[in-house]
């Protein structure tokens, strides 16, 4: 069996890996598993706004028109615009066409079941046994019993109003910067904005099919800073290409990332008494400031391997109501079933206009520890974890961090590297930290090449 879902659905190079042709059998194949319990079926498609959207949308369709189910067209749309149609509209599945934040050439396709969530690991499991079978024995259909399909024009403006009703104040006169990273948010975003009486000034908000995601949105914020300080505005807000992220700069041109956006939004609902069980679901990638600053409002910190979906999965089983990563995925389960960047940013803005503070101030919530992450190229990943020299190297740096600092080591998924991530309050020292552990896994793992590169730092 081939492995096609990833953490975040199927991704890919469109029109090479990702082709119109594997398009179609997933559309067959997911609406035939998803949809079998029923006679006619429906199922919300959405796209971002790359120039591969319209090419495998439409091989999807026929692929779920093919089984006889209905596909309700939603055109461009944020992905969890995609989650929130799903139950609206009582659809007994969603798929959004959408590779995020990824560059232009990628695209990717996620499914939704009737309930608003990603589909669990045994349906994609079922999903691609169906995929690798060498003859397809799925239902055809003829005449009458053929899928239609449904096209809602009114879909981005359901959802707009959706997330406009979600505000529980106005945000009348706040001057907020929007950059929309040329993706799903650019129509939706600064509607909902000015509808909630902002002032809007919109950012990379004029997607031509090819610049998602370029030099513009939450992985590429520094027009967005610029933009915040000479415009004098309150808030700055960037999306990624589908929208289901948010990265916010405050007045004065800094980033308060995901990390920062959680705790936030958990002190605002923690004082409203709405936070659910007194607890917060992260990743092991939240930094050491983000678990300081729970511990000091006495709450609750549960952390899940990386990816949303982990988020989610640990905040579903627990009841908790929020959840997030650093990276800019905040969960909100109160409120939409999936991460939600313009929900987020509503939330946030809204808890500017009800605690009368500014968002530099709001940010002191936490303090960022320095962190670096560092890629060891290893010929092996196979067994590094119970490897004694490995355990000891990480076990001495940790040591010498003790309760103000921490080691994280992981083996990445899709490449040949072994991530070694270090944090701790004195910058300087990290690099030291990383390269000792780094040597030892090079040398115990087999080396595919020499250089030491830390890959990012904060």
């Amino acid at each position: 069996m081939g492995r096609y879902f990833g953490t975040d659905g199927v991704r890919g190079l469109a029109n090479q890996e990702l082709t119109p042709e594997l398009a179609y059998k997933f559309g067959r194949t997911g609406a035939y598993l998803i949809t079998k319990q029923k006679a006619k079926a429906s199922i919300v498609v959405g796209k971002d706004t790359r120039i591969s959207g319209d090419l495998l949308e439409s091989a999807l369709i026929a692929g779920i028109l093919s089984v006889g189910a209905t596909a309700i067209q939603a055109g461009v749309i944020p992905t969890p615009g995609v989650a929130y149609l799903t139950r609206t509209l009582q659809a007994d599945a969603g798929v959004m066409i959408s590779a995020s934040h990824n560059p232009v050439a990628d695209n990717g396709i996620k499914f939704f079941g009737s309930d608003g969530f990603k589909l669990l690991d045994e349906l994609e499991d079922q999903i691609e046994d169906l995929m690798d079978q060498p003859d397809d024995r799925l239902p055809r259909p003829v005449g009458a019993d053929l899928g239609r399909l449904s096209v809602r024009k009114d879909a981005a403006e359901m959802y707009a109003k959706f997330l406009e009703n979600t505000a529980s104040v106005r945000l009348n006169g706040m001057k907020v910067v929007v950059d929309c990273a040329n993706g799903a948010a650019a129509r939706i975003a600064p509607a909902v904005f000015s509808a909630l009486g902002a002032n809007v000034i919109p950012l990379a908000a004029e997607p031509d099919g090819i610049n998602i995601n370029a030099n513009c949105g939450s992985t590429h914020p520094d027009k967005l800073r610029k933009a915040v300080v000479r415009e004098g505005a309150q808030l700055g807000l960037a999306f990624d290409g589908d929208a289901d992220r948010l990265i916010a700069v405050d007045e004065t041109g800094e980033l308060v990332d995901g990390d920062y956006i959680t705790a936030i939004l958990a002190r605002s609902l923690l004082d409203a008494g709405k936070l659910d069980r007194n607890t917060v679901v992260t990743t092991v990638m939240s930094n050491m400031g983000f678990v300081k600053a729970m511990r000091a409002l006495n709450v609750n910190l549960i952390q899940t391997a990386v990816g949303d979906r982990y988020v989610v999965e640990a905040m579903r089983k627990g009841g908790y109501v929020l959840g997030g990563e650093p990276s800019g995925h905040t969960i909100m389960l109160h409120l939409n079933t999936t991460g939600d960047g313009i929900l987020t940013a509503v939330q946030l803005a809204s808890v500017l206009v009800k605690t009368r503070r500014p968002l530099s101030e709001l940010r002191q919530i936490m303090r960022s520890y320095p962190q670096l992450l560092v890629n060891v190229p290893a010929a092996s990943k196979q067994g590094w974890d119970a490897n004694v020299r490995i355990k000891r190297a990480i076990e001495a740096v940790e040591a010498e961090l003790g309760d103000e600092g921490r080691v994280l080591v992981r083996p990445s998924g899709t490449e040949p590297f072994i991530r070694v991530m270090v944090e701790g309050p004195d910058a300087a020292l990290l690099e030291e930290y990383a390269e000792r552990i780094a040597r030892v896994i090079r040398s115990e793992t087999g080396l595919v090449h020499p250089a030491f590169h830390p890959v990012s730092s904060r």
